[in-house]
């Protein structure tokens, strides 16, 4: 297969690659936010910037051969201002470009937040904050006997074997909290495996009900049959 040369484009190319080697700077890039609407010359910058006026003078000739600044003379000085291209159209795109990767990176830190949570679970300090806000649901998912012999308080009990059967007894609007014996009961994993399969909010206490109750936290006992 023939590869067609695309002159005009590749020229683009490398011209776009010129702006972005010039940009790369972030002196260059303070000293063009400076040169917004306003007009200063080498020593001023230099001042308001920070930097000596050797190097100050040294970034303004590399945004003048890229044509983003533009010069004139009064007396022994040299005034700077920004070029009639867009070159502040261009800043503000970066920051724009710079807000959505902000934005994304929060995204990531929740949504990597947020699958710890499902694959570690709570602590039961953590679980108390989220009861105190009532923003989760207990779900009990050991068998009857277990449940009627003592329970978290407010605790809905579906043991994992009738749960997938009972999910319209769940809200949709809360994290749901499945426990069950302790570190070693495999039960609330399985829970959270079917109520993530089914589209709802769900997280788990590893450390379990033996863990809630040696706290010393209030527990509940079910009525017997």
């Amino acid at each position: 297969m023939t590869i067609t040369s695309q002159p005009t484009t590749q020229s683009s190319l490398g011209a776009l690659a010129d702006i972005a080697r010039t940009l790369a700077n972030e002196h260059r890039l303070a000293l063009l936010a400076l040169l917004h609407n306003e007009e200063w010359s080498v020593e001023q910058l230099a001042e308001r910037s920070g930097l000596s006026i050797a190097n100050t003078s040294q970034h303004l000739q590399n945004l003048k051969r890229a044509d983003m600044v533009q010069t004139r003379r009064d007396g022994k000085y040299i005034y700077y201002r920004s070029s009639a291209g867009p070159v502040q159209a261009i800043l503000s795109s970066l920051q724009q470009y710079l807000a959505f990767q902000h934005e994304q990176i929060q995204e990531l830190l929740t949504d990597n937040q947020h699958q710890r949570e499902r694959l570690d679970g709570l602590s039961v300090d953590e679980l108390l904050v989220q009861i105190k806000a009532d923003s989760v649901v207990l779900l009990d998912v050991r068998p009857d006997d277990e449940y009627r012999t003592g329970h978290i308080p407010d605790a809905l009990h579906i043991p994992v074997p009738a749960l997938q059967g009972r999910l319209h007894e769940l809200p949709t609007n809360k994290t749901i909290v499945a426990y069950c014996r302790g570190p070693y009961c495999v039960l609330s994993s399985e829970a959270v495996q079917i109520l993530h399969s089914n589209g709802l909010l769900a997280t788990r206490l590893p450390a379990g009900y033996d863990a809630w109750q040696a706290a010393g936290l209030a527990t509940a006992q079910a009525p017997t049959r």
